[in-house]
């Protein structure tokens, strides 16, 4: 009998111990430990939860429930003992004012994580609007930073999921030095006049996989900077914005390459423009962008459909300099279909000094029904492989004088 009790116990814990390891131990910043209430500052109890959840064994959760909290600014910084959770569920509200961040272009950041997930449906507030006149960023390159919704450093092996990102009052996600980490169903919303306001701007990772966003911006839906390799970004609508972008490109010292993009089954709605390659005249250092391939995408009304501009120049003190020494190689644009707002459809304008190779135009049915002219394309400085496409799209090539810098 003895015996047998000990085997039940037994049997016992280790169905205990299966379960806790099933279930994440929960950090509720509204429980009495941490004390925030709805409507309160949460930014101390949200910092000791991160904190008590970081340095548990197993896995844990961070719970911050349904509601409108104030959030100052955090950092959550790993590493972590064992997979982390943050889960917001409730609305979290940056200050108003851009001078009352410690980090002044950051207002929340997540630093050096392994098996981080970000969820839980909720939103992250930036409260941008009184600040958007005062970002000339998109003039000035010596701007005064403004704060990053989010902002993920040295993260790997992660997922941010089922979040909104509302009115940044710059980029809305920062993805840096990252790898293995996906950002899927997302909604990324800011007026169309907000400035500088990109939904997801990538830079120096590995294997970051966007899908099933909804992105409606100021800037760039999705725009991926240098050293950036094993990038896809699939089921995104975008628009209103600048469209999806790969840059810009070559504007300071040692630039790494860019490599392995993917952009597929997407859908762009009233934007500047729709896929573009944008890179500096007058590069400092050399640099590539390659294996680059755009494929089912639809067009809705959208201004330069396809493009790629090595003559990308935002400021107006820029003078007609030296071509780009990004070199683009190895780019295809497959199955493309929709309505043009200009009747420029296809605009590839590659660097006179180091020419596009092994670009690809298949299958593109664009149409265009406004006043300014027949539908058209235009091609300098590449001789692109062409199939199944009109003949205004076929883009006849020239040497061509060099054209004025591009200011958008």
């Amino acid at each position: 009998m003895a015996l047998k009790l000990r085997f039940l116990a037994m049997l016992l814990f280790l169905l205990l111990a299966s379960t806790a390891k099933a279930n994440p131990s929960v950090f509720d910043v509204t429980s009495a430990t941490y004390g925030a209430k709805p409507g309160s500052d949460v930014t101390k109890a949200l910092a000791k939860a991160w904190s008590d959840a970081c340095a548990s064994p197993s896995a844990s959760k961070v719970v911050v429930p349904r509601g409108t909290y104030k959030l100052k600014e955090a950092t959550f910084r790993g590493p972590c003992k064992a997979p982390i959770e943050m889960q917001v569920r409730g609305t979290l509200q940056a200050p108003v004012n851009a001078g009352q961040f410690t980090r002044p272009d950051t207002w929340v950041g997540f630093q050096y994580i392994d098996k981080l997930t970000l969820s839980g449906g909720g939103t992250f507030d930036g409260q941008g609007a009184l600040v958007w006149g005062q970002n000339d960023c998109h003039k000035n390159k010596n701007c005064k930073p403004m704060p990053i919704n989010l902002r993920f450093e040295f993260i790997t092996n992660s997922r941010v999921q089922d979040i909104t990102s509302l009115n940044s009052k710059n980029f809305h996600m920062h993805v840096f030095g990252c790898k293995y980490t996906t950002f899927q169903h997302l909604t990324i919303i800011a007026p169309e006049e907000s400035r500088n306001t990109d939904g997801i701007h990538i830079g120096a990772s590995t294997g970051v996989n966007i899908t099933h966003a909804k992105i409606r911006t100021g800037d760039d839906c999705v725009s991926i900077g240098d050293d950036s390799h094993q990038i896809t970004v699939t089921d995104v609508t975008c628009g209103p914005g600048h469209g999806i972008s790969i840059g810009s490109l070559g504007r300071y010292k040692e630039e790494k390459a860019v490599t392995g993009i993917i952009v597929k089954n997407c859908t762009l709605t009233n934007t500047q423009n729709g896929v573009r390659i944008k890179t500096w005249p007058d590069s400092p250092s050399s640099s590539t962008a390659s294996d680059i391939h755009y494929e089912n995408i639809i067009m809705v009304n959208v201004s330069n459909p396809i493009l790629i501009d090595q003559l990308y120049c935002p400021y107006t003190r820029c003078d007609q300099k030296p071509p780009s020494k990004v070199k683009i190689n190895n780019v295809s644009f497959k199955n493309i279909k929709g309505s043009s707002f200009t009747p420029l459809a296809v605009k590839l304008v590659c660097s006179r000094g180091l020419p596009c190779e092994n670009v690809k135009l298949t299958d593109i049915d664009l149409t265009y029904g406004g006043d300014q002219g027949p539908l058209t394309s235009l091609c300098s400085n590449v001789k692109p492989t062409i199939t199944g496409m009109k003949k205004a799209l076929a883009c006849a090539t020239s040497s061509l004088a060099p054209l004025p810098l591009s200011k958008k």
